[in-house]
């Protein structure tokens, strides 16, 4: 008997008054228990407000990706102890896999994303700053940084690992300490990863708390600088949202909602092509991982009319072949239902569908159950369902049975495909299975609206694609209206839920400050050495290098051209580049201003500068004929630590004329040593 306890201002909390037994999906026997109606949730909030958050906040971007890799790190070392404690949630070790290696690997992602996307700073920069007066002296940008308060995490039970990993990653990332509340069916895996994560003294006091078991009334103790994230059921979603202290106050409130998602078998994919065997097999695999208890299952099937009998015959053939039974068999393909009172929600709901479809297969009286008992364990088959008239039916477009469940139908053409697919009425995702990228781009236009992400599918993409079910942390995760109307992950998307965008308005020097990154009209350091002979360290943003003044001949420019071979009319024909509204005659090259820009600026001795990496935001502005001259302004924008050896700056070129005129403009990279 497991005590399911809860993590509280830095200390262990163990279950109390109001504790719910949990049992086993596999046994029905109880295994542990969890909640204590007397934690002080004030406490908790107070904690992680005036603890977590200041100290989470004096981090950099760049400091938070390192813990947040080195935790997941640590936890890879020890997700066998949560595979062997997931089997009585009834999950397989492929079950497994999906929600520790995915919250894992989640991880990674964001802690990689934040190396490479955010700077070592505390203010994440959104967007180019924006000129606002005449003569550059008054600018603005837009700017992100950590809300001061703290993320309430409500997850469901299907993933006790990768549903609190997945939030906590972003929000770490953030800078927000998090408050995590699991479903308490499956509360102790999710405790025993808490545990984990504590005991490796990465995290900073106050950044993570469990409550295991209920929340009582702490969401009416949030404010403006809290977020709400919760993944749910829409009925309990619905009762949360409009809690009238959130209301009253604006809290966030992210939703992730049950859905009923769709898989549409392109008119093109036929019996015996690859998109058909792959339609098939993706379909069993999403209606029994997990035992279907995913928020992204596949629960509508869409098929053309005259494909619908081979769908079918080929869905029911493979299903037969899915053995069902304890999930720690190694035979075992699908496991049981969370628990009890699951099995029965599920087959309540089926049986709403049942009165609008068929049921083509999944006998629940007849089914064989290996190495457990039927009865006491949580165990259903997969059920299969057809409805011959989809546009007349209801429960098959807005009911949710929360396991193996789906439902087979036809359509006509693609416009009618596209309707079906829209009745759900927003879905977290919709997949498409065809190799005619029309069909592709018509299902696009009329359905992505009302869908979260849609998830293509061919010969071509079969050998990596990930899954019509598989959420990845590089892309949003949410959908529009059943679905919740949020999203979560998508990179850096994720971590801007945590923050708020301000517009900051000023001087280019007070932009500078703020953002610490060089804005142009700031004030600039002249008096110094060349600064490709200083190290990473030693230059300072604003640092600024004039070039002495070029003159471009018709000889360098023909001597370029039969070079490279780049011989277009604009740089060897007077009279056709005279008729080029965009030139007063033969011009330079683009490519040889940047050459002779870069030897107008380096510095040719051996010294810090490691490597030009490349150049970003080029444009040219100005042609620059036979004659004219050209110089280089070259200015320390910003700098971001890389690795043990060296730091990436990134240089503001500017290219003038003899008139002053910008010519061109660009931003340098360049690898420069510490030492």
């Amino acid at each position: 008997m497991l005590d399911v306890s809860s993590f509280v201002a830095g200390q262990w909390v163990a279950p109390g008054a109001g504790a719910r037994n949990i049992a086993s999906a596999i046994t029905g026997d109880v295994i542990a228990q969890a909640g204590n109606d007397a934690l002080d949730v004030q406490m908790m909030l107070d904690h992680a407000r005036n603890v977590g958050g200041p100290t989470l906040r004096k981090m950099t971007f760049h400091d938070r990706a390192r813990m947040l890799k080195a935790l997941a790190v640590d936890l890879m070392q020890h997700k066998q102890a949560l595979y062997d404690l997931s089997y009585d949630t009834g999950a397989t070790l492929s079950d497994h896999k999906i929600d520790v290696d995915g919250g894992i690997g989640t991880m990674l992602v964001f802690a990689s994303k934040g190396r490479r996307e955010m700077p070592d700073a505390q203010v994440y920069l959104d967007g180019a700053p924006e000129q606002l007066g005449r003569d550059g002296q008054f600018s603005g940008r837009h700017i992100c940084t950590p809300l001061q308060g703290v993320a309430v995490h409500i997850n469901a039970f299907n993933f006790p690992v990768w549903g609190m990993l997945e939030k906590l990653a972003p929000t770490l990332l953030a800078g927000v300490p998090a408050i995590v509340k699991p479903a308490t069916a499956t509360c102790y895996v999710t405790e025993a990863c808490v545990r984990l994560m504590l005991a490796s003294d990465l995290l900073p006091a106050g950044a993570l708390q469990l409550v295991s078991g209920g929340l009582r009334d702490m969401l009416d103790h949030l404010d403006l600088q809290d977020a709400v994230a919760f993944t749910g059921s829409a009925q309990t979603a619905g009762t949360l949202r409009s809690n009238p202290k959130l209301l009253e106050r604006s809290v966030r409130f992210a939703s992730e909602q049950d859905s009923l998602n769709a898989s549409v078998l392109g008119p093109d994919a036929t019996p015996g092509t690859p998109e058909f065997d792959l339609f098939v097999k993706e379909v069993q695999r999403e209606m029994t991982a997990k035992a279907g208890q995913k928020c992204t299952a596949i629960r509508r099937i869409m098929a053309p009319v005259a494909l619908l009998e081979p769908v079918i015959d080929a869905l029911k053939a493979r299903l037969a072949k899915t053995v069902i039974g304890d999930p720690r068999m190694e035979a075992t393909r699908m496991g049981a239902l969370v628990s009890a009172s699951q099995k029965r929600d599920v087959l309540e709901k089926a049986a709403l569908i049942g009165a609008e479809a068929e049921c083509v297969f999944g006998d629940q009286e007849n089914f064989t159950v290996t190495g457990a008992d039927k009865d006491k364990g949580a165990f259903v088959s997969p059920m299969l369902f057809h409805c011959a008239a989809p546009d007349l039916a209801e429960r098959v477009h807005d009911t949710e049975a929360f396991g193996p469940v789906s439902t087979i139908m036809p359509y006509r053409d693609l416009p009618h495909a596209i309707s079906l697919l829209n009745k759900g009425k927003g879905s977290l995702v919709a997949s498409v299975i065809t190799n005619d990228g029309d069909v592709a781009r018509e299902i696009t236009l009329g359905a992505a609206a009302y869908h979260g992400r849609l998830y293509f599918n061919n010969r071509q993409s079969m050998g990596e694609a990930t899954g019509h079910g598989s959420p990845l942390p590089h892309m949003v995760h949410g959908g529009p209206g059943r679905a919740g109307g949020g999203e979560e992950l998508g990179g850096i998307r994720g971590v801007m839920h945590y923050m708020q965008r301000t517009a900051v308005q000023g001087s280019p020097d007070i932009l500078t400050a703020i953002g610490q990154q060089w804005v142009p009209g700031a004030q600039e350091i002249t008096d110094r050495d060349h600064p490709f002979t200083r190290t990473f360290h030693e230059v300072d943003l604003g640092e600024t290098f004039y070039s002495k003044a070029r003159e471009i001949t018709l000889e360098d420019i023909e001597t370029f051209a039969h070079f490279t071979g780049d011989t277009f009319y604009a740089h060897m024909d007077e009279e056709p580049a005279k008729a080029n509204p965009f030139f007063p005659g033969r011009v330079a090259h683009g490519y040889l201003l940047l050459s002779f820009a870069a030897g107008l600026f380096v510095q040719p001795d051996p010294g810090p500068v490691l490597a030009n990496t490349g150049l970003d935001n080029l444009r040219f502005m100005a042609p620059v004929a036979a004659g004219d001259s050209i110089k280089v302004r070259l200015s320390v924008k910003h700098k971001t630590p890389r690795n043990e050896e060296c730091g990436e700056v990134r240089w503001h070129v500017t290219l003038t004329n003899q008139n002053d005129e910008v010519a061109a403009e660009y931003e340098l990279l360049t690898m420069n040593a510490y030492a």
